[in-house]
């Protein structure tokens, strides 16, 4: 395509992609189809990789995706501090800051107020320079924010583009505050899936969405349901607004997300019934709030109320009651879970908390114990939050020994009595063994899912059945199975029950790699897999590589590798190998490749004539190369086509090797 048509074509994508995230991730009112969108995200990625070197990457949705791996994160100076807000606790306190205003204002007639819920969030401040997104942060000390642009990129309802209708304006500079948060249904998924892959469940959606801003690799962040909305102005260059409301209707305008709960209030009472009704629509709500927040709706009001300390005195934070109650540890119990994590949990003495009865809060794990000193026997505060289990927040009086018994977890697993291991810097304790029967049934959901060996007909309830009538207890199990074994089943017909014989039959030859994905190793998703296949190309060459091999393949760290020794050392494990074997389960093998780019980095810059850089890519990933999009001091090779960019500059900075095409088609073959 020529550069111009390209060039033109880059914008219009754009625009429609970031128009069609608009209408999906804000008004939930999407206008084409997933494959629809994919194709148009898949053309713009081809166009921008065909011209990297003359369009601006920063701004486009391609760059939602995460870059690579920060050392650690830098420090912004905010344009305007950031300030907090001072709390009221009651109905009282909420006239009282009225009366407050009164007296300030020496006014006798009503004060419009802006009314919205409190996010149980972490507040970001986003940067926008001729309506482009240059920078965000936390908010730090008000002062100074860390700074979190990569990641903040990642959330598709931050546009990286202000939209603009006309009216009003895009400023030339602002800083817009919002909320970044975790809905309750996404974080008990994203809990779901922790759990899955052998990581501890977060303990609420805010520790959650704090948690994925602060990941150096913005990688980990984009795969994070992180959402975000906006309330507030900080500092702004060549425009104004007479009202608050003004702007939260400037802020719709330019395409960021607003809680659509924001109202306006005629007096302090109307803010009074608002902080009432959330308290009772709270627990219905898509998103964790703690309260509501009442501003005064006036800029000219706002200018002469002025601030005290580090807090506007024209806004305040109106708390809800703790979610809290106070309870008896009555025992203290070991759940497995489905990848063998034994969690601690407090049985209580049942009490009442935000309309729930509650009687058993996680514990998390020992070192969380001991931390709070719990033992059986204490009374404790207990909180509700969220979609997870209760947690103990804190013992309320101190140890004594009046019969209350400490706590700690056993050697050895309360389900099928194999050894508990704890992995050398973590937490939590695990039971290995894969015939564990309390993972039995989450690792047959792995091993038949689509990742993994892909069989079809194998449902969750099918699944069930099959391990409550005892005609399976593991992987293995399901290529005895036989017409008979099924015939007994609930709603099981002849047709059906061929079926599933077919594929599982259809299933003895899978990729290496998705056979590797199936076993549920911790740590070992699909990506992984793939790199093992990729690097030993048999089966048996990876039950036998030691840790140090393991550690030698890119990517993968001490954490992935002890975890992928330990599973290859468990007796059980290799029983049940056998066992597929043995029913002719046969993984299809290659041969490892090492190839004459082994362990070499690559990064393409500029115009490649023979090559588009995604083949260059396959390229050099099939001699056992690795290509990156960042030169660092680890960079082995930058192959330079026409009109190369910066990173070319870089690379002569570091005194990397650059290669132009001739030579790196000759280093390839």
């Amino acid at each position: 395509m020529e550069e111009r048509v390209a060039l033109k074509r880059i914008e219009e994508l754009r625009d429609l992609i970031n128009h069609h995230n608009r209408r999906y991730y804000q008004l939930d009112d999407p206008e084409i189809s997933d494959s629809e969108y994919d194709g148009l995200m898949r053309e713009l990625i081809e166009l921008e990789d065909q011209f990297a070197d003359r369009v601006d990457l920063s701004a486009s949705p391609t760059r939602r995706v995460g870059a690579a791996p920060l050392e650690k994160f830098g420090g912004i100076l905010h344009i305007s501090p950031m300030l907090s807000l001072a709390n009221a606790f009651s109905e009282e306190e909420i006239i009282s800051f009225e009366e407050r205003l009164r007296r300030l204002l020496d006014v006798q007639g009503d004060v419009s107020y802006v009314v919205e819920p409190k996010i149980d969030g972490i507040g970001v401040n986003l940067v926008y320079e001729k309506g482009r997104f240059r920078s965000g942060s936390t908010r730090g000390d008000g002062t100074v924010g860390e700074d979190i642009t990569q990641n903040l990129k990642t959330i598709r309802t931050i546009p990286l583009k202000m939209q603009s209708a006309g009216t009003p304006p895009i400023p030339d500079l602002i800083e817009i505050r919002g909320e970044v948060y975790i809905g309750t249904d996404t974080f008990k998924e994203l809990n779901r899936q922790r759990m899955t892959g052998g990581d501890n469940p977060f303990a609420n959606p805010r520790n959650a969405a704090a948690g994925s801003l602060r990941q150096l690799d913005s990688r980990i962040t984009a795969n994070r349901p992180l959402a975000i909305f906006c309330y507030a102005m900080g500092f702004a260059d060549g425009i104004s607004f007479k009202t608050h409301w003004e702007f939260l209707q400037a802020l719709t305008t330019w395409g960021f997300p607003v809680n659509p709960l924001i109202r306006k209030a005629g007096n302090i009472q109307d803010c009074i019934v608002y902080y009432r009704e959330m308290a009772v629509r709270r627990e219905t709500l898509p998103y964790e709030i703690d309260g509501t927040v009442i501003k005064v709706d006036s800029t000219d009001i706002r200018e002469r109320l002025g601030t005290v300390s580090r807090s506007p005195r024209w806004a305040i934070a109106c708390k809800f009651a703790a979610v809290q109650a106070t309870t008896i540890i009555e025992d203290i119990i070991i759940q497995v879970g489905r990848t063998g994590v034994l969690t601690p949990v407090a049985q209580m003495k049942p009490v009442r908390i935000a309309g729930v009865t509650v009687s058993r809060a996680t514990l998390h794990n020992q070192d969380e114990i001991d931390k709070k000193n719990i033992h059986i026997g204490d009374t404790v505060i207990v909180q509700r939050a969220g979609d997870v289990i209760p947690e103990v927040v804190k013992t309320v009086e101190p140890y004594t020994n009046n019969g209350k018994r400490p706590f700690r977890i056993p050697d050895t697993c309360p389900v099928c009595g194999s050894g508990i291991v704890r992995l050398e810097g973590e937490a939590a304790h695990r039971c290995i063994n894969l015939d564990c029967p309390a993972q039995i049934r989450e690792n047959i959901k792995h091993f038949v899912s689509r990742g993994g060996m892909d069989i079809e007909g194998l449902g969750e309830k099918l699944i069930a059945q099959m391990l409550d009538s005892g005609i399976i207890r593991d992987p293995a199990d399901l290529y005895d199975l036989t017409a008979d074994d099924l015939a007994n089943l609930e709603r099981m017909g002849a047709k059906s029950a061929d079926n599933i014989l077919a594929s599982l039959q259809r299933s003895k030859a899978p990729p290496l790699d998705k056979f590797i994905f199936a076993l549920g190793i911790r740590h070992t998703g699909e990506h992984v897999s793939k790199m093992l296949a990729r690097r030993f190309g048999t089966l048996d060459a990876i039950m036998n590589a030691s840790e140090e091999e393991f550690l030698a393949v890119k990517e993968i760290g001490p954490e992935i590798a002890g975890s992928i020794t330990i599973f290859f050392r468990e007796p059980s494990n290799l029983r049940t190998i056998e066992r597929l074997r043995k029913a002719g389960v046969k993984p299809v093998e290659g041969s490892a490749v090492s190839g004459s780019l082994s362990g070499k980095t690559f990064v393409l810059t500029g115009t490649l004539e023979s090559f588009s850089r995604s083949r260059a890519k396959e390229l050099i990933e099939s001699l056992g190369g690795t290509v990156s999009s960042s030169v660092t001091k680890k960079t082995d090779y930058v192959v330079a086509g026409a009109s190369p960019g910066s990173k070319l500059d870089k690379a002569k900075h570091l005194e990397i090797p650059v290669i132009d095409e001739e030579k790196f088609m000759e280093i390839t073959g």
